[in-house]
């Protein structure tokens, strides 16, 4: 069910009988028809797995399962949404930027250090941002949330993109990461995002990036 965006923080969704989205819990603004909401405990479709993951990665709330009949509006503290529609391929995207997705798309989660190694991890440790990635999978839609909105940047062979890690927010296609820096050991301690952290990210796919580096 596609979202329709209503403006640069809000969007609409329709539900129908049959068919489930998942949101994040806090983010139905407005609803028409006969909706239901319910905390989904079992992680959507990724089961107890990527419910651990999510717990993992900080996430305290349990995802809203939504179904009914009607329309739902969503949003979230103010903060600027971008819609991503997958076509069978994976979408990797930080779980605390997840507004809402289709139910029919496959969830779990992705230890980042599988990509990236030990510097992978460090990225979890000193930019504050989750060692765990959500994985959504599928032919659906997905609403994000971003700081100043979001820029879609493709990744091609041969021409690397190195983003911020913190004003990342997804990515999607054949994409490996992994953590480089400039700086030596004993100046990233106590150090946080910036030129000092670079998140590289190769093969042949694309970025979705924020505008700011503040964290939701």
């Amino acid at each position: 069910m596609p979202f329709r965006e209503v403006n640069s923080k809000m969007v609409e969704a329709t539900v129908i009988p049959g068919q489930k989205m998942f949101s994040q819990r806090g983010a139905m603004l407005a609803y028409r028809g006969e909706v239901a909401f319910t905390p989904n405990i079992q992680g959507g479709q990724g089961g107890v797995m990527s419910m651990i993951g999510r717990r993992l990665a900080n996430e305290a709330t349990p995802l809203m399962t939504v179904e009914g009949n009607g329309t739902v509006m969503f949003g979230h503290g103010g903060h600027h949404i971008h819609v991503i529609n997958l076509s069978g391929d994976t979408l990797y995207v930080e779980a605390d930027r997840l507004l809402a997705f289709d139910g029919s798309l496959r969830q779990g989660t992705m230890f980042m250090g599988s990509q990236g190694g030990v510097m992978g991890m460090v990225r979890g440790q000193v930019t504050g941002q989750g060692l765990f990635t959500t994985t959504l999978q599928g032919h659906g839609a997905v609403a994000v949330m971003a700081h100043g909105g979001v820029i879609e940047l493709p990744i091609t062979p041969g021409r690397d993109i190195h983003v911020d890690p913190q004003a990342y927010v997804a990515h999607h296609g054949d994409v490996r990461n992994k953590l480089s820096t400039a700086l030596g050991w004993r100046e990233m301690v106590g150090r946080g995002s910036g030129e000092g952290f670079q998140l590289e990210l190769s093969g042949n796919g694309a970025v979705y990036v924020q505008a700011s580096e503040e964290k939701l």
